[in-house]
């Protein structure tokens, strides 16, 4: 529940999203000079002259970001034992697509400004679920560790899904706070749609919609009786629905399994992203699940088993002292460290829910990775971990220093990674 606010801080959090979203204005802007800047230190790329877009644009578009552009430009083909473009879910692409049939055909620089507008709707979306649930300060050290998280420079330009994907959730998770199950359903379905870790958002909807019911019932249970004029009972009012605290005992959710309703089971229309993913797959390559088969392809070398389960490529790396790959997937193991450990803390502060899409955002990357690459950038999308930070900084038992320090930290590290990114290193 919103918790009460004054003084100069107070202000700030009443209108945290506009804060927010001006605070992403700054730092796009800050990252795209540096970006920009140490773009032109580098040779024109003959492999890619549809790179006409600005500079400042252009300079975002590394890694993956081709293999997005090629779907954006071509579709889909898929070719057993090579890396395809089926590794891609369609999401993001398609918007590229279409916005780029509005610049005349332009898809580097429709994906840079979809990443862009995305991610300035995840700062507010972010910020308004955050001072909703936090104390003012951190509320507002929710939002910086957003902005600065290293991470974070997938927000500010580039050419992959992340800004996408995390608008979705976002949205999802907001509809359905405010009873929009059929919204939220159809929301969440370009989540599903638009990552693997999509089904995260399925499991975190469907949770966290019978969590308010538990809730509802709680509060009604816990109301007063009230007594008319005339001695005879009362209407009471409708109880407030908290949206933060401790968490419902699991017996109480449980029990409100059988208060689900067909409004609520509307929510499961976000698993149908995944499903129309899979049916194209299967229709058209005869594996609907080839966005999994392809990712043992050699190039990617990610195959299921036990050796990714148990990370010995990573393990290996460390052990052989290979540094240059280590620099690398070190950081990002520690992200999801960190993101593990918090996870008590998203139980505590935000529910069975949010703890939930949490809990399976973090396990797929993470059991699926041989050694960590990539989940750098899947922390980020487990939003519900940035606002457990800013709870575990802002502590009545924490020095006042300790988040500014922190964020100072982050913040070098995010412009080390962008400089890294540009130059073409594959940092996430």
């Amino acid at each position: 529940m919103t918790q009460a606010t004054g003084g100069r801080l107070g202000r700030v959090v009443d209108r945290l999203p506009l804060y927010a979203l001006a605070a992403f204005a700054l730092m796009a802007t800050a990252t795209s000079t540096l970006a920009w800047l140490t773009y032109r230190t580098l040779p024109p790329n003959a492999s890619r002259p549809y790179l006409d877009g600005p500079a400042w644009l252009d300079a975002w578009f590394q890694g993956d970001s081709g293999w997005y552009h090629l779907i954006a430009d071509e579709g889909y083909w898929y070719v057993p034992g090579e890396q395809s473009p089926v590794a891609f879910f369609p999401a993001y692409p398609l918007q590229v697509r279409a916005l780029g049939g509005l610049l005349g055909g332009d898809h580097s620089t429709a994906a840079a400004l979809l990443t862009l507008l995305c991610a300035a709707g995840v700062l507010v979306l972010f910020a308004d679920w955050a001072r909703s649930r936090l104390s003012p300060r951190a509320a507002v050290v929710a939002v910086a560790l957003a902005l600065v998280y290293p991470y974070s420079l997938f927000l500010y330009g580039s050419g992959y899904g992340d800004a996408s994907y995390l608008l979705s959730v976002l949205g999802a998770f907001a509809l359905l706070e405010r009873r929009h199950y059929v919204l939220a359903g159809l929301v969440g379905a370009v989540a599903t749609a638009g990552r693997p870790v999509g089904v995260a958002v399925a499991v975190g909807l469907v949770v966290r919609a019978t969590e308010l019911l538990a809730e509802e019932r709680a509060a009604r249970r816990a109301a007063p009786v009230l007594v008319t004029a005339g001695g005879g009972p009362a209407e009471p009012p409708s109880p407030p629905v908290p949206t933060g605290g401790a968490p419902l005992p699991w017996r109480e959710l449980v029990a409100a399994v059988p208060l689900l309703r067909w409004r609520q089971a509307a929510l499961l229309l976000s698993g149908t992203g995944l499903l129309a993913w899979m049916v194209y797959l299967g229709v058209r390559f005869g594996d609907p699940v080839a966005f999994a088969t392809v990712q043992g392809a050699p190039g990617w070398n990610q195959p299921g088993g036990p050796a990714t389960w148990l990370k010995l490529v990573f393990l290996g790396t460390l052990y052989h002292g290979i540094w240059d790959v280590a620099v690398l997937i070190v950081p990002q193991a520690l992200a999801c460290l960190a993101a593990v450990l918090l996870v008590r803390t998203v139980w505590r502060r935000f529910g069975w829910g949010y703890a939930a899409y949490t809990v399976v955002s973090l396990a797929i990357p993470i059991i699926g990775t041989k050694d960590f690459m990539g989940s750098g950038r899947y922390v980020l999308a487990a939003f519900p971990v940035l606002a457990a930070a800013a709870v575990v900084l802002t502590g009545d038992r924490r020095p006042r220093w300790l988040a500014p320090l922190v964020l100072a930290v982050l913040f070098v590290g995010l412009c080390i990674g962008t400089v890294a990114y540009v130059n073409g290193v594959e940092v996430s």
